[in-house]
């Protein structure tokens, strides 16, 4: 018998299954890279020697105005070694800054200030200007034209009055933008709602092009770089973190070079071949990226890609903030013919009319087309899982009763222990 651990919240679930019906255990390389040095030393590092730009403490002489974007609530950056030494380095070549961090929320509710204080640390929270960004905040937003899509590109203010934008973040395979980091720090992170909508089309949700570890051709990734270079942004500081969040990597520089070169090197370790079988089990990453279903559709689609047709996805996400936006949710709940129904529907919006959360309900839905889906968690109601047509379970060994029963007492597996760290060939 095989023991697999699969991240879940801030711990992990086990269970135990048959040698001779475990076929792949999928693993990005990240997990096993021996990193050069120490975590603060390798974000020092990219600092002092950036991609394609002059050092942040250059660019920031004779600036007033800088904001640094960062990641929100939802994202694992780990903004308490990165941070500082943006700030140091800042500083270094303008000690007068007036520096202001806009939490980059995107689509998402408000970070709490707990939330803030376990991202930053107290002193960061307490000493420096942190601005959380508001999608439907219009009166804090800058209209500044039009996407190559065709959709309006509308800014936070704050943003546009910047005398020199920077941004933080990490680097990972995204599921339909490609890879996170860089450009996505602007589009979707402080953008209007209406841009998001109009970036989140249906029509580029069914790309092919949008998918995990594509950014050639991929129709939401050229929206995103166009909006990104309309906001100026002059500098990023992205990291590639492993398993157990810690920093493996840094990259820093222009917005293009420092991340393209970021994306090869988290594109190679993450590549991992399709190993098809009845039941795939797989994580959301654990804590901070599964704290709701809307997050978790992310590790659900790394399974897609390797799960057999009318085979099972066995997901472990806490979930302990439930669905994680009421319109996702109600994509489901409204729709009593299931996945289909919600496909249709979504399928027969256009680009101007796309609704909020429409994409993750494209998605999930998509999923759930080819493969029945099992939530395991102990933090979250099972009647909104099922609400949304999908099972749940308490634990994974009872998730693996449960998808027998679907696909027969023979069924093969097929593991991705951390879901949102691969990038699945098929």
């Amino acid at each position: 018998m095989a023991t697999i651990r699969i991240p879940y919240a801030k711990t992990y679930m086990e269970a135990a299954i048959p040698d001779d019906k475990l076929l792949a255990v999928l693993h990005s390389k990240a997990h096993n890279y021996k990193a050069s040095a120490g975590e603060g030393a390798i974000v020092q590092q990219a600092l002092e020697q950036p991609v394609g730009s002059r050092r942040l403490r250059d660019l920031a002489k004779g600036k007033n105005k800088i904001v640094i974007i960062t990641s929100d609530h939802t994202r694992p950056v780990p903004s308490k070694i990165i941070s500082p030494l943006m700030l140091e380095e800042i500083r270094a070549g303008n000690p007068n800054a007036d520096i202001t961090f806009l939490i980059a929320t995107g689509f998402h509710r408000a970070s709490t200030t707990e939330e803030l204080i376990h991202k930053f640390g107290e002193k960061i929270v307490n000493e420096e200007k942190i601005v959380i960004h508001d999608c439907r905040d219009a009166a804090n937003m800058v209209n500044v034209g039009t996407l190559p899509s065709g959709g309006n590109l509308v800014i936070n203010k704050l943003v546009m009055e910047a005398d020199l934008l920077v941004a933080e973040g990490f680097i990972e395979p995204h599921f339909f933008a490609g890879f996170s980091g860089g450009r996505k720090s602007v589009l979707p992170g402080v953008v209007s709602e209406v841009t998001v909508l109009a970036n989140h089309c249906a029509q580029f949700i069914a790309s092919d092009k949008a998918r995990a570890g594509i950014l050639d051709g991929n129709p939401l990734h050229i929206d995103m770089m166009y909006a990104a270079r309309q906001a100026k942004l002059a500098f990023i500081l992205n990291v590639v973190i492993n398993a157990e969040k810690k920093i493996i990597k840094a990259f820093a520089g222009d917005m293009a070079e420092a991340h393209a070169a970021g994306c090869a090197f988290v594109g190679d370790l993450a590549a991992v071949p399709a190993v098809p079988a009845d039941i795939v089990i797989t994580s959301n990453g654990g804590y901070p990226l599964d704290q709701n279903l809307y997050q978790s559709v992310k590790g659900m689609s790394a399974a897609e890609a390797t799960v057999k047709p009318g085979g099972v996805i066995i997901i472990c996400s806490a979930c302990n903030d439930g669905h994680g936006g009421e319109d996702f949710y109600k994509w489901f709940t409204d729709a009593p013919g299931g996945a289909r129904e919600v496909m249709d529907k979504i399928m027969q919006i256009e680009a101007c009319n796309t609704i909020a959360d429409q994409w993750e309900a494209e998605i999930l839905a998509r999923v759930q087309l080819k493969a029945s889906v099992i939530v395991v968690t102990d933090q979250c109601d099972h009647k909104i899982i099922e609400n949304m047509h999908m099972k749940a379970a308490r634990t994974l060994p009872e998730a693996i009763t449960m998808a027998k029963g679907i696909v027969g007492e023979d069924a093969a597996f097929t593991v991705i222990p951390d879901g949102v760290s691969v990038i699945v060939k098929e």
